[in-house]
């Protein structure tokens, strides 16, 4: 049984937005070994119990539902250090972790921070540049790219009409990128 979506999907074999920001949230839990089949357990109980297709990818369950999360982590046996939200309803670390990881546009997720620094403003979007890592809707990679032309950060931010710091996170997250 597939874990990002309820059925194969015969007909698109592409990701939408909704599966991509669950998987930010299952890649977390993998890192750490968490086993698929609690995490399964974990999503489908979250998943029924909400009523919505994508459960990791709304914002309903740590904002009013998380008497909900807490029941469904307790029911998937998932370990205590993996929890999103304590007994009392408050979020944990690796809940705020992914939240710090996400903007919203009401109860859904519109746009994911791939930045480990929460402060970078570096954000992928699936309406701006076809979901690509970009800052004040210019892809980071073009700006990498005038970089390594030999423009400076002065003349990227004066040419794309971004801040100096804007530039400066675009740059150091291609940076790591490419690193890794």
């Amino acid at each position: 049984m597939p874990i990002l979506r309820p059925a194969p999907n015969k007909e698109s074999r592409w990701v939408t937005w909704a599966e991509f920001v669950e998987a930010g949230w299952l890649r977390a839990y993998r890192r750490n070994r968490v086993p698929m089949r609690e995490l399964r357990a974990f999503v489908e109980r979250l998943r029924d119990d909400l009523g919505v297709p994508y459960p990791l990818a709304h914002r309903q369950p740590l904002v009013s539902g998380k008497d909900l999360v807490f029941r469904a982590q307790e029911a998937a046996m998932l370990s205590p250090y993996f929890h999103l939200v304590d007994a009392e309803g408050m979020l944990t670390n690796p809940g705020q972790e992914f939240v710090s990881h996400v903007s919203w546009d009401g109860d859904i997720a519109d746009g994911w921070r791939p930045s480990e620094d929460r402060k970078s403003t570096v954000l992928v979007r699936p309406d701006v540049r076809f979901g690509r890592p970009a800052v004040g809707g210019v892809s980071t990679e073009i700006l990498y790219e005038y970089s390594e032309e030999g423009a400076t950060r002065e003349e990227i931010a004066a040419d794309f009409d971004l801040s100096l710091s804007d530039v400066r996170w675009a740059l150091a997250y291609e940076d790591s990128r490419r690193a890794s």
